[in-house]
């Protein structure tokens, strides 16, 4: 008899080989940005502080670059940015073992597709290319996992190869990455406790663009983790937007 254990390493592998794909259900978006927006999370939060929307690009491809500190961030970044405020689609890179069940059916159906973060297959690396040359929003938590301590955390390489690789496949794509700081006012988020989204300025990718695909990498991931440490000391705003 296969075991559990056996079942959901054969899922994970499942989800590693197989074409990537990532669409949004507009039926599943459609009742879960409301349900969301106005029940579950003003139920369970505090106060919930946005800062920064007007950085949001309207338009052209955009990486957002979300900090990882809780499973509630794909929520609360939908919150702040989701289609019910910006009008556009987030397709989310989630991490593979979080594609199981139905966690994983409603994942696929608000745009999220698998990645294993610790060696990203091609597949995901071309999905992403993909999304952003057609214009697209992804979404891409550059810490990698979930950590708890209340500091940035090196960034993967991955989101700035991506980005520049997107960036030189097509004249002038102009694809922007916005780091946006989520910062709950609980180590492990607990009901009650208060939520600081601080959606900071796009930096363009094509400013890193050079000779050396490895010195422009490492370039972007420097100046997003900058981003990134400013926006996330800054002390939580009690006044809700």
């Amino acid at each position: 008899m296969m075991t559990q254990v056996d079942s959901s390493s054969r899922s994970l592998a499942t989800l590693k080989s197989t074409n990537l794909n990532s669409s949004v259900s507009p039926w599943v978006s459609s009742l879960a940005y409301p349900i969301g927006r106005y029940i579950i999370l003003p139920i369970y939060f505090g106060q919930i502080s946005i800062t920064g929307r007007e950085n949001i690009p309207k338009e052209g491809p955009v990486i957002f670059a979300p900090t990882h500190r809780s499973r509630w961030d794909p929520f609360t970044l939908g919150y702040a940015a989701g289609r019910d405020i910006t009008g556009r689609d987030l397709h989310f890179m989630v991490s593979a073992n979080e594609m199981l069940g139905i966690q994983g059916w409603f994942i696929r159906c608000m745009g999220g597709f698998p990645v294993d973060t610790d060696h990203p297959g091609i597949s995901s690396i071309r999905h992403g290319i993909e999304l952003l040359q057609n214009q697209q929003v992804l979404v891409m938590f550059p810490e990698g996992n979930i950590f708890r301590e209340n500091y940035i955390q090196p960034l993967k390489p991955g989101f700035a190869r991506i980005a520049l690789q997107a960036e030189a496949s097509q004249c002038n794509l102009g694809i922007r990455v916005v780091p946006i700081a989520i910062k709950y006012s609980q180590e492990v988020p607990h009901r009650g406790c208060n939520v600081t989204i601080n959606i900071g300025s796009p930096l363009k990718v094509a400013d890193y663009r050079g000779n050396s695909v490895k010195h422009s990498a490492q370039r972007l991931t420097e100046d997003l983790q900058t981003s990134l440490k400013r926006l996330y000391e800054c002390p939580l705003n009690q006044s809700l937007s």
